[in-house]
This record gives C-alpha cells, structure tokens and sequence, in this order.
C-alpha cells in the first residue's frame, strides 16, 4: 500500500483482509501469544496448505510477524491493537444480535394483538 492511497480505501483493503474464517480464527488464537504453524493447525480444522495460504495472506498485510525458531515458523500478531480489533468485533456483534432478539421478542409479543 502506497502513502498515496485514502485512508477510507485502506481501511477498505484491511477489512478485505479479515474477510476469511480462517484468518478470523488464527488471530482469535494469536491473540493469546505467538503460535507455531503445527499448533495452530491442531486448533483449525484446514488443510496444511490452506492455512499456508492464509498466513501469507496475514503476513503479506503486516497483521501478523512469523519468525524461525528451530525447524518451527512462529506467527504473532503484528500489533496488539488487532486483538482490539476483534474484541470491538465481537462487542458489535453481541449488540447487533441483542438489538435482534428484542426485536424478536417483541414480535412474537404482539403476535396475539393483530
């Protein structure tokens, strides 16, 4: 990405980015500290080469850092502000959901009423 790109198309590409299960997911696991690529193939029910692909689609964007440790490749998130990311996520999420089972209850409270 070049400085020359606006912030709205950046912020567009970054969330193109997280787009993926898969990335959604080795970040959830990241987030509690760096991981080995065969640990976190124990956690994610993919193919080798899928979550291959997927790391290099992370590192390429600088969401996550892989090192060398051994015969092992280590990812880490990047920043921890990406953990930020996913906790707001999540937080927008349960609102949205609740704002919805309100709105079902009520519904189903005024079922009777028509």
């Amino acid at each position: 990405m070049t400085p020359n790109v606006p912030l709205y198309q950046a912020k567009a590409e970054l969330f193109r980015t997280l787009g993926h299960p898969v990335r959604i997911r080795v970040l959830e696991l990241l987030q509690d500290g760096p991981r080995a690529v065969r640990e976190l193939l124990g956690d994610i029910e993919v193919e080798s080469s899928s979550l291959s692909q997927q790391l290099a689609v992370l590192r390429r964007a600088g969401i996550v850092s892989s090192s060398r440790e051994g015969s092992a490749v280590v990812y880490t998130l990047a920043t921890p502000d990406v953990a930020q990311l996913l906790l707001y996520g999540r937080r927008i999420l349960a609102s949205m959901w609740s704002e919805q089972e309100d709105l079902l209850a009520e519904l189903r409270g005024s079922a009777g009423a028509v």
